[in-house]
């Protein structure tokens, strides 16, 4: 997926929950206030693609298609994640392939969901 990051700035959460209790706010936001805040920008990003996407299908529908596409892309499957891992990330030594940790629990994750046939 593409990280287009939307989270506002602390600094913006500040002000907003300033705004909506009337008064100055400092110090660190708990992790309530900025996952909210994200989840919030996000919805609203969400919204305003939805929009443009929207006014495109009026004579534009495949360019609609595209914009979706590349802002809002899939996440990889885990079975194009171990891939990745296997192709990009092996390192040989003595002819053995070494992966870090998380590398492995990729493809341990990828293997547990194939059916056992």
């Amino acid at each position: 997926m593409t990280d287009h990051s939307i989270t506002p700035p602390p600094e913006l959460v500040q002000q907003w929950i300033g705004d909506y209790y009337g008064c100055p706010v400092s110090g660190e936001l708990s992790g309530v206030e900025t996952a909210i805040a994200a989840r919030a920008a996000q919805w609203g990003a969400d919204q305003e693609l939805e929009a443009c996407c929207e006014w495109l299908c009026t004579g534009y529908a495949d360019i609609a298609s595209r914009l979706r596409t590349a802002r809002r892309p899939k996440p990889p499957s885990l079975k194009e994640q171990a891939m990745r891992v296997l192709v990009e990330n092996g390192t040989y030594l003595d002819g053995r392939m070494e992966l870090d940790p998380a590398d492995i629990e990729t493809i341990r994750r990828a293997l547990e969901a194939l059916p056992n046939d």
